[in-house]
């Protein structure tokens, strides 16, 4: 990406934008835009964009390109970070500054495909708690976003000599979730959603890994959560191993989304609502940020 061609010349209306949208900018501020693309010249829909402000570190935009490619953002005067990332794209950045009224163009920018990463060793990885994360975010009936974690969880990846033949089973303590506030956490454990002492597991077991490019997998599988099981897709990005930490044991890293939706398990918000318990909305988004510890006959034993 050759970033020496972003581009600046006076907006004449007071709005701006890539592809011809028009944009109201308030007086003082100025707009930044352009138009992504795939290395074959393609639309490049979806890819996200964070601007940071250069002076505090504070995220002033954040969104994703539409079906055309295009995003569009108006800041008032300063300097700036823009990060781009897409699915198995490669991250790029660079800074900027923006002047009152200005309109900054980047272009056409043309994203470069992501360097495959060399592949984990075959084998059995076990999950090592301390150094991962199961987090989850639900929107509070109106108002902000609730986040929460599990605390206590086990598993592993058994690595196939052919990727897509791997599989991945993870199980879950369903009454070791937290959120910071004991009475929703109370609320969540209780029988009007989790019901920890008739279903105390939360486990995922993959069936089929999907190869998308670059680093990025779809891990298909059944998870079971409230005694009901659903096929679930989690948009995985391998993260690449390396020879680290206690014992320099070999370890590997992934990271994992998907999106619940609770009356799939039976967990009906609405009857909740009726009962004055306002906890969070009809979907959860699930995030994991995984490390894993290859288990060969040499594996040193982490310490307690």
């Amino acid at each position: 990406m050759v970033l020496s061609l972003l581009r600046r010349a006076r907006a004449k209306s007071g709005g701006a934008g890539g592809g011809g949208l028009v944009l109201p900018v308030p007086r003082g501020a100025g707009t930044v835009s352009c138009e992504v693309v795939d290395p074959v010249g393609q639309k490049l829909g979806g890819a996200e964009i964070t601007v940071t402000a250069k002076a505090d570190g504070r995220v002033v935009a954040k969104g994703t390109t539409d079906l055309f490619g295009l995003f569009t953002a108006a800041l008032p005067a300063g300097e700036y970070g823009l990060l781009m990332t897409a699915e198995s794209m490669r991250p790029a950045s660079w800074s900027f500054y923006i002047e009152p009224g200005e309109t900054l163009t980047m272009g056409r920018v043309e994203m470069e495909v992501a360097q495959q990463l060399e592949p984990p060793t075959p084998g059995m990885w076990l999950i090592d708690p301390p150094h991962t994360a199961i987090r989850f975010i639900a929107k509070h009936v109106g108002m902000a976003n609730v986040h929460g974690r599990f605390q206590k969880f086990e598993g592993g990846v058994r690595v196939a000599e052919n990727p897509e033949e791997s599989e991945v089973r993870v199980r879950i303590e369903a009454a070791s979730l937290t959120t910071g506030n004991k009475t929703r956490d109370g609320h969540l454990r209780s029988a009007d959603f989790l019901d920890v002492e008739n279903y105390p597991y939360i486990d995922f077991v993959s069936d089929r890994f999907v190869y998308r490019g670059g680093n990025t997998w779809s891990v298909q599988g059944a998870l079971t959560l409230h005694g009901v099981s659903r096929s679930v897709a989690l948009d995985t990005s391998y993260l690449g191993a390396v020879n680290g930490g206690y014992g320099e044991e070999l370890r590997c890293a992934a990271r994992a989304t998907a999106e619940l939706h609770r009356e799939d398990y039976t967990l009906n918000w609405r009857n909740m609502l009726a009962k004055g318990i306002a906890i969070v909305g009809p979907t959860v988004r699930l995030e994991m940020d995984i490390q894993t510890m290859f288990q060969g006959p040499d594996t040193p034993t982490p310490p307690e």
